[in-house]
């Protein structure tokens, strides 16, 4: 269990230096938003380039952050029930949704969004738009993002089962979870 909380760790680790780091991409996505607005309205000229480019770093932010979101316990959660139940059954519910639903639906999104990468990089498959981007780095943001989520559920699944077997402090009560 010693390793596996180890390596529960350094995926943790991984994922909140993604996660300070996606905090640059917000900034670059409204300056370049900003940017884009003000050149828009001033000059009226445009950049379909500038305008991918924005979609391109939201959609980074939100893929990438993924795992980031599940390390923080800032997902969805139904709050009203779980606040009720006991931590080990709190836990055993996350193990079981991890187990069954977070762990099979990021490697089928793995599985399936990879040979769109392929084949958008073998391609050159570019923008339909006129000066737009290349689309395979837009691609590759499912599968790194879903890769991203998935390392993450192995780590809380690690860091649950520790807790069940009781070689570990409770997951769900550390204080930065909200």
């Amino acid at each position: 269990m010693h390793f596996l909380l180890r390596l529960s760790r350094l995926i943790d680790n991984l994922n909140q230096r993604i996660g300070h780091g996606l905090l640059w991409l917000i900034l670059l996505a409204v300056l370049v938003s900003a940017g884009n607005a003000l050149v828009r309205k001033l000059f009226q000229i445009s950049s379909n380039a500038l305008l991918e480019i924005q979609w391109y770093l939201f959609a980074a932010v939100f893929l990438l952050g993924a795992g980031y979101a599940l390390l923080k316990n800032s997902h969805v959660r139904i709050d009203i029930l779980s606040s009720r139940f006991s931590p080990r059954t709190r836990n055993w519910i996350d193990v079981v949704g991890i187990v069954l639903f977070l762990i099979p639906l990021c490697l089928m999104l793995i599985g399936m969004s990879w040979p769109l990468v392929a084949n958008a990089w073998a391609s050159g498959e570019m923008s339909q738009n006129a000066g737009g981007l290349v689309r395979w780095p837009a691609w590759l943001l499912l599968p790194a993002g879903m890769g991203l989520l998935l390392l993450q559920g192995l780590s809380e699944l690690i860091k649950r089962i520790a807790f069940l077997r009781g070689a570990g402090a409770d997951p769900l009560a550390q204080g930065d979870s909200h």
